[in-house]
C-alpha cells in the first residue's frame, strides 16, 4: 500500500477524507468505490499520525491530576483520602520520588486508576 511521505501529502488526503466522509454511512456497502476509498486513506493517515504525532501513555500522575478533578478533590483532601501527607503527595507530582507499591494499591483502589498505570507498565 502507498506511504503518506509528507505533510502536504498528509493534508491533501485529509481533505479528501472530509469529503468522502458525507459519501459514507454505516448503510454504504462495502463495495462502494466511496467506502474502499475512504478505507484505504483512513489506513494511510493512520499510519502517519503514528509515526508523525504518537500519543504517549500517560504516566500516573497525569491520570491521578486527571482523577482528582474529576472527583473534585485538591491535594489535600487526596493525601487524606491516601493516608499519606500532602507534602508526600507533592513530592510524587513533582518527581522526585515515586509511589511505594503499597501506595499505588491505594491510588489504583481509592482513584480508581489501573494497575498498570500506577506500575509504569
Amino acid at each position: 500500500m502507498a506511504k503518506i511521505k509528507s505533510k502536504a501529502v498528509y493534508d491533501a488526503t485529509m481533505a479528501r477524507i472530509e469529503e468522502l466522509l458525507p459519501l459514507v454511512n454505516d448503510d454504504t456497502p462495502a463495495t462502494d468505490k466511496n467506502a474502499i476509498e475512504l478505507d484505504l486513506l483512513t489506513e494511510m493517515v493512520e499510519e502517519y499520525e503514528e509515526e508523525h504525532y504518537p500519543i504517549a501513555q500517560p504516566t500516573l500522575v497525569d491520570v491521578m491530576k486527571l482523577r482528582m478533578h474529576e472527583m473534585g478533590l485538591n491535594q489535600t483532601k487526596l493525601s487524606s483520602l491516601l493516608g499519606v501527607s500532602p507534602s508526600r503527595i507533592s513530592d510524587i507530582f513533582n518527581g522526585r520520588c515515586e509511589p511505594t507499591l503499597s501506595l499505588a494499591r491505594e491510588i489504583c483502589r481509592k482513584m480508581n486508576v489501573d494497575a498498570n498505570v500506577a506500575l509504569g507498565v
